[in-house]
């Protein structure tokens, strides 16, 4: 039986620098890349992934390690395993490549496979996005998209616990 699309898109860091030499060959290709810990899938998350598709031709998302969401969010996160959380992300149609990462940063990611924008929410800036300076370093792009007002992991799990 044939691997789901959503499990074929969520890749280890080998596949991935294989695919991103295939974009980089096909001077069609503009890829995006963004990261976050996409806990509890929500509307403003398929907002900004939907937005951020739009910067380019390919999306990959990075996504955090549950370790890493313990880390950045404290212990009782993730809600989500972190195959849960990338399964749901792959499910999205604009999304490209799913790589799941266990650092506090994706800075390694980004330096690795080089995407021609950068996105991030734009409760960033240039100057607070990791991996920004090196992408601009290279050439690249780096923006930010506005983020649907009142959504957020943190919020629902204050609105449940109510």
């Amino acid at each position: 039986m044939q691997k789901p699309l959503t499990q074929s898109k969520i890749v280890d860091l080998n596949a991935a620098i294989d695919q991103r030499i295939q974009w980089k060959l096909d001077k069609n290709e503009r890829v995006v890349f963004t990261n976050g810990c996409f806990d509890i899938l929500h509307l403003g998350h398929v907002d900004y992934l939907e937005k951020s598709s739009l910067g380019g031709t390919k999306l990959i998302v990075a996504v955090n390690s549950d370790r890493s969401v313990k880390e950045l969010k404290g212990p009782e996160r993730p809600v989500n395993s972190e195959y849960a959380r990338a399964r749901l992300i792959a499910a999205l149609g604009f999304v490209s490549m799913v790589i799941i990462f266990d650092e506090d940063t994706p800075l390694e990611l980004i330096k690795t496979l080089q995407p021609d924008v950068l996105m991030k929410g734009n409760d960033y800036n240039v100057d607070t996005i990791v991996g920004a300076k090196e992408v601009l370093e290279y050439g690249g792009e780096v923006l930010t998209i506005p983020l649907v007002p009142d959504y957020s992991t943190t919020g629902i799990i204050q609105k449940l616990k109510k």
